[in-house]
């Protein structure tokens, strides 16, 4: 793994969320003492043993996860951020029995009627369409007998699916990018600065105070972010300097700098690299490792410069009516 690739090709973010899922993945398989996915690996273990076709039926991950981000909206990527986010620290276990009662059809769909309520954009691409697809594949598998081994959250859904015909080329397009956003990065930065470039032209004092109030609402909430993650003081430095200027940028990102000054100080070695998928088993190892902290600083100063860049932009305005 390339910290310093992962971080200029902007997946720095998406690696700390799937970090943060296998985690809590994780620490429940070591709590019963199996491995995540372990009923996937047994079945193409057995596959093997028998000499049967193996099917990989699921949707491709890329697919599912664009699905997901195209549909649930600005407002469902803060809330799925913030609650994949403050997983990290949970240190929820299950005993047996109560893992045993999960799987329970009537508990299953109680959960799953829970995860509706509070997604309710984020069920359709990540459970009932991969329902959809899972079924048809299962349909279209060659032989005369198919044994599927499924997580126990699409059960109920497939056996209603598998009834119906589905079409496997609609549920695997990747939806087309809305330019919408794009121009509203850049009206935004553009509106900000024509706002303050007019308030020099009429007020030139009042324009002082609102570059001001941009640089230090910009600069702190990122300084704050990169602190958070327990960032080197050159970084955390570096967040304050560069967010006021990336935040006129939709190209640049504050988090993106603050990391690799952070890589660059703290090179994770291929000790920590091994550590890793034992780190991640706690809160603190989060933070101790190397290569998870140059994450958090990645994607915590980049949420400090946001909201930075909305409190300074709410300033930058009050201070041109109160001023002109």
């Amino acid at each position: 793994m390339d910290i310093f690739k992962i971080i200029k090709e902007k997946k720095a973010t998406f690696l700390l969320m799937n970090l943060v899922i296998s985690s809590f993945q994780k620490r429940l398989a070591k709590q019963f003492g199996i491995k995540a996915g372990q009923e996937m690996i047994q079945a193409i273990e057995s596959a093997k043993e028998i000499g049967a076709t193996l099917v990989l039926a699921d949707r491709n991950i890329q697919v599912t996860f664009s699905r997901i981000w195209y549909g649930i909206g600005l407002w469902g990527k803060a809330k799925l951020f913030l609650a994949i986010f403050l997983s990290i620290f949970n240190d929820e276990s299950f005993s047996e029995e109560e893992l045993e009662k999960i799987k329970s059809q009537d508990t299953l769909n109680a959960m799953l009627n829970d995860f509706t309520a509070s997604f309710p954009k984020l069920k359709t691409p990540l459970i009932d369409e991969r329902d959809q697809y899972l079924a048809q594949k299962i349909k279209e598998a060659s032989g005369n007998k198919v044994v599927a081994v499924l997580g126990a959250a699409h059960v109920p859904g497939i056996k209603e699916e598998i009834k119906k015909e589905h079409d496997l080329v609609a549920l695997s397009k990747v939806p087309v990018k809305s330019k919408a956003p794009k121009i509203i990065a850049w009206a935004i930065p553009l509106i900000i600065l024509g706002i303050i470039g007019y308030t020099f032209y009429a007020n030139p004092s009042a324009g002082v105070h609102q570059t001001l109030s941009w640089v230090l609402w910009n600069g702190t909430f990122s300084a704050i972010g990169a602190a958070i993650a327990f960032g080197h003081p050159l970084t955390i430095l570096t967040a304050f300097i560069v967010a006021p200027l990336s935040s006129l940028n939709p190209l640049m990102a504050a988090g993106w700098f603050a990391g690799i000054v952070q890589a660059y100080i703290r090179r994770p070695n291929v000790e920590v690299f091994e550590n890793l998928s034992e780190d991640v088993f706690t809160v603190k190892g989060f933070w101790t490792n190397k290569v998870t902290r140059i994450l958090l600083i990645v994607a915590l100063t980049n949420l400090g410069s946001t909201l930075g860049t909305i409190i300074g932009g709410v300033d930058v305005v009050r201070l041109f009516i109160e001023n002109i």
